[in-house]
């Protein structure tokens, strides 16, 4: 990825005031919930400053990446995974991408998205409308993506994921993604945090402790009551971007969200805007196409050619003798 600098002084003079980007992943109910937690404002202005993209983008897009970073700790060792959201409103889409590593990117399937009038509140329902969610992951070994659609209920990104876990891997999760703009336009604080309950949690775990001599019907009045108050808890959430714009940290969060369920943080980890594209990948990839259609962009495409990297926006030129 060829890397564009932020050059705005005040932006950069307001996130040297505010904590460093970083994703805390916590358990709690004794191992019944795992969380994470994570601030992205900086990567969401490299997103921004890599697309050139306007408010209206950076919201849509962000919000993409927070929800991309924050499938990170449901992966299962050496993982990539594509996050794609498909639509008949005037967004069209995007498709954003997560690695284990610890980067995200992505993009919108159009930028510059068309709006009949100024923006009154950051509401995306509008602009969004029917569509579907899929996710593909691809673990270490794998020949081919494991693949899961649903069909979008709520026109709402992060809530349209937790959707997506609750039908197709019948999972309860939550998710929760904002993004604060200063009076300007500029990106001053991003984030975003997910909440899962663990599939098969048991052993020692108060779920099971206190319904072992219960019937079926009690554990899962039980079990539905636990679920309900993390979700309880999970809605009290304050903004998460004016959140960190203020210069609030992540424990503050957890350990007072969840107080209840004593959660315990169990690692931190760093989550970037990145992408491994490069000049070398595309000269490759330019001559690995069809001989007749190689020999045809020799004999009439100008010099130097140019590709952009969807992805992260990053321009490569090319010159002829590169692809002798």
């Amino acid at each position: 990825m060829i890397t564009q600098e932020i050059t705005d002084k005040e932006l950069l003079a307001h996130l040297d005031t505010i904590h460093k980007d970083g994703m805390t992943m916590f358990v709690m109910a004794d191992g019944q919930f795992r969380g994470a937690f994570y601030n992205g404002t900086r990567m969401v202005n490299q997103m921004r400053a890599q697309h050139h993209l306007g408010i209206l983008e950076t919201l849509v897009l962000g919000q993409a990446e927070l929800c991309a970073a924050l499938l990170i700790p449901t992966m299962k060792g050496r993982e990539h995974l594509t996050f794609r959201y498909d639509v008949n409103g005037p967004v069209a889409g995007f498709s954003v991408e997560a690695d284990s590593t610890g980067y995200v990117r992505g993009h919108l399937f159009q930028n510059q998205i068309p709006i009949e009038k100024p923006l009154e509140n950051w509401d995306l329902t509008p602009f969004l409308g029917d569509g579907t969610v899929t996710i593909s992951r691809l673990g270490e070994g794998m020949k081919e993506a494991q693949t899961g659609m649903v069909e979008i209920k709520y026109k709402n990104i992060a809530k349209d994921l937790a959707w997506y876990f609750d039908q197709s891997e019948q999972i309860h999760t939550a998710f929760n993604t904002s993004i604060q703009f200063d009076r300007q336009g500029r990106v001053i604080g991003a984030g975003g945090m997910f909440v899962q309950a663990v599939p098969g949690a048991g052993g020692k775990s108060k779920i099971s402790a206190q319904t072992q001599d219960s019937g079926a019907e009690d554990k899962d009045e039980v079990a539905s009551d636990l679920i309900r108050r993390v979700e309880n808890a999970f809605r009290a959430m304050p903004s998460i971007g004016k959140w960190f714009a203020d210069g609030g940290d992540m424990e503050d969060v957890i350990y007072g969200l969840f107080r209840e369920f004593k959660p315990t943080a169990v690692l931190d980890r760093d989550i970037v805007y990145n992408c491994p594209c490069s000049l070398d990948h595309y000269v490759q990839a330019v001559k690995h196409l069809p001989p007749a259609e190689l020999s045809d962009i020799l004999a009439r495409d100008p010099e130097p050619i140019e590709i952009t990297c969807h992805n992260c926006g990053s321009v490569y030129h090319i010159t002829k003798d590169m692809l002798k």
